[in-house]
């Protein structure tokens, strides 16, 4: 069995559930996510402007690295809907995925020699992820933007292991299984989406719950309905999650007790009703604390409104 295998199958026993290879380089989204920069489609999201010309090319944020296993990681689909978006309901991906790929570096130093150099990505650094995966072969862009396999929809995390030794690469998914649908772009509820493939960050539910650190534009108050934090709609009506879409597998991801089985008025009362201590407590080890304390308030006023008002 060739290194490239037994490293790909060493990334499935640890947990994740696609892995593929990929050569460093330059990205070939660079020139559409330069344009949606300009456009100013990302909103405040300043830190995606901040170090953009890294993001062109794959070797520039840690020089010296030359390929990456790219590996992705299910946070379950089938889950009910609810009013926190399904990434977010278990402990915080960064740290399960970051902890996975350590494993996996110390593997292949265990392999290669501890003099390899070796760096994990996940969500984090200045990489267009999507890309380097598409890459790696592990899918195509769907109109709604996310990454979608053939096998296993779109609900599933990014990551990446950067290593300083070229490996053979998988031969990118150059494919595109869309065809004529357009169920996510009609059931998005901001009509984030400008053009299939292209959306506009400032429209989009989830990046105003999340993202957006200032006041939420009325216009959009009542689209957000019950959405706390994050939306899963474009997700929800693609095809190709309606049949592949996974229970959560990983006990790491199951939802957290300040989230599992709440509705959206529970959650959104409780939430006000935290001072910021009980919501240190609450949230730690969440990816929910990227919104901060303020902005899950923000949030949860208006989900109430709405409910008051439906």
């Amino acid at each position: 069995m060739s290194f490239e295998a037994r490293l790909k199958a060493q990334a499935l026993g640890l947990g994740f559930d696609l892995a593929g290879i990929a050569t460093l380089g330059p990205t070939s989204t660079w020139n559409a996510f330069a344009e949606w920069l300009a456009a100013e489609r990302h909103g405040e999201m300043e830190y995606l402007r901040r170090g953009a010309d890294l993001r062109a090319d794959t070797t520039r944020p840690e020089p010296g690295m030359v390929s990456a296993l790219v590996v992705t990681l299910d946070y379950g689909g089938k889950q009910p809907d609810g009013p926190v978006a399904r990434y977010a309901r278990g402990t915080d991906y960064h740290r399960v995925m970051w902890d996975r790929l350590e494993s996996l570096l110390e593997w292949v130093r265990s392999e290669r020699g501890e003099h390899v150099r070796g760096r994990a990505y996940v969500d984090t650094g200045p990489i267009l992820e999507r890309d380097l995966a598409r890459q790696a072969g592990l899918g195509w862009f769907g109109k709604n933007t996310m990454l979608i396999h053939p096998e296993r929809g779109s609900f599933f995390f990014i990551g990446a292991l950067f290593l300083d030794f070229a490996l053979v690469p998988d031969a990118p998914f150059d494919a595109e299984h869309c065809g004529t649908c357009t169920r996510c772009l009609d059931a998005c509820p901001t009509q984030a989406f400008v053009q299939p493939g292209v959306m506009d960050a400032r429209r989009c539910i989830s990046y105003l719950t999340i993202e957006s650190r200032t006041a939420i534009p009325e216009e959009f108050h009542a689209a957000i309905g019950t959405h706390l934090y994050g939306c899963d709609i474009c997700q929800d009506v693609c095809p190709w999650n309606v049949k592949f879409a996974r229970e959560a597998g990983d006990a790491a991801l199951a939802p957290r007790a300040p989230i599992a089985g709440k509705d959206a008025r529970t959650l959104a009362q409780e939430l006000l009703a935290m001072d910021d201590a009980t919501y240190r407590d609450a949230f730690r080890h969440s990816a929910m604390t990227r919104a901060k304390r303020t902005g899950l308030v923000r949030n949860a006023e208006i989900v109430l409104r709405n409910l008051d008002h439906s």
